[in-house]
């Protein structure tokens, strides 16, 4: 027959420049520069994009990884498509099979595909990203559990400590600082030691923590855009260990955050829990 489908006139017109450079490629298939692609953001697949770059000057499997990645970009190849096999795409394009083979290895190792032993190589899957840790209210955490909250302020005032300037981008105090121990149902299980800027906080030394958590009425004031998170396993000094009732030697999740309101750094907050009564958990 002498019906030439599309997919075919698209791997023959692909065919004819990958052949031109995979004459050259064999054994120095390995001494090319990294692909210029970078991963796609947001709630699609991470697909590749690829800069525009003259097909002579670049290497066979480099082609080969354009070909793919535009098959699947068009939606010709589907998420968790079956793709032409290596023989299949040596025999359309006319090279070296090493060369196809870095080509999807690759595209495999940026997640463009996913190779499956025995069964062949696919397009990778669609992946959607969920943050593994929310900031959320300690208090509405207890509540929702069907537990009593309860807070003990130990510090609010003032301060020079020049970390915690550095850390909110101040270059002179003072900042605000507050210390709180959160219990559940009169356990102690938070330990929270946080460093506030005043320019976006002003009246912070004026409340009752008691009554709002510091994440409450910060977040009803000013609804946060950025945050950074750092998570440790420590042992405590003594006086954060005798304020959560902790026995010598027992660990602690430590969780150090900063966050952003608009270009300022609102706060940077060190929380501390006993590893026995609390676990972090996610969705992704």
């Amino acid at each position: 027959m002498n019906t030439t489908t599309n997919e075919q006139k698209r791997a023959q017109q692909s065919a004819e420049t990958v052949a031109q450079a995979g004459a050259q490629e064999g054994a120095r298939a390995g001494a090319h520069a990294a692909p210029q692609i970078s991963a796609a953001n947001g709630g699609n697949a991470d697909r590749a994009v690829c800069k525009e770059t003259p097909a002579k000057a670049m290497p066979a499997y480099e082609q080969i990884k354009r070909y793919v990645i535009r098959r699947i970009s068009e939606g010709d190849w589907k998420p968790g498509g079956l793709i032409p096999s290596e023989t299949e795409l040596v025999k359309e394009f006319g090279v070296a099979r090493m060369t196809v083979s870095r080509a999807l290895r690759e595209l495999t190792t940026e997640r463009v595909l996913t190779r499956v032993q025995g069964s062949g190589t696919f397009v990778a899957p669609q992946r959607y990203e969920s943050t593994v840790l929310e900031i959320r209210n300690i208090a509405d955490e207890i509540t929702a559990r069907g537990h009593r909250h309860s807070a003990r302020v130990l510090t609010l005032e003032p301060s020079d400590d020049p970390q915690a300037l550095e850390a909110l981008g101040l270059s002179s105090g003072p900042a605000f600082h507050s210390c709180i121990v959160h219990s559940e149902e009169g356990e102690p299980i938070q330990y929270e030691d946080r460093y506030v800027n005043p320019k976006v906080f002003p009246e912070y030394l004026q409340q009752d923590f008691t009554i709002e958590t510091p994440n409450h009425y910060m977040v009803r004031l000013a609804p946060i855009q950025r945050a950074e998170f750092r998570i440790y396993a420590q042992k405590p000094d003594a006086y954060v260990r005798r304020h959560l009732s902790m026995e010598i030697g027992e660990p602690c999740l430590q969780l150090w955050r900063r966050t952003w309101v608009g270009e300022d750094v609102a706060t940077s907050v060190q929380l501390w829990h006993p590893a026995s009564r609390f676990h972090l958990a996610g969705n992704v």
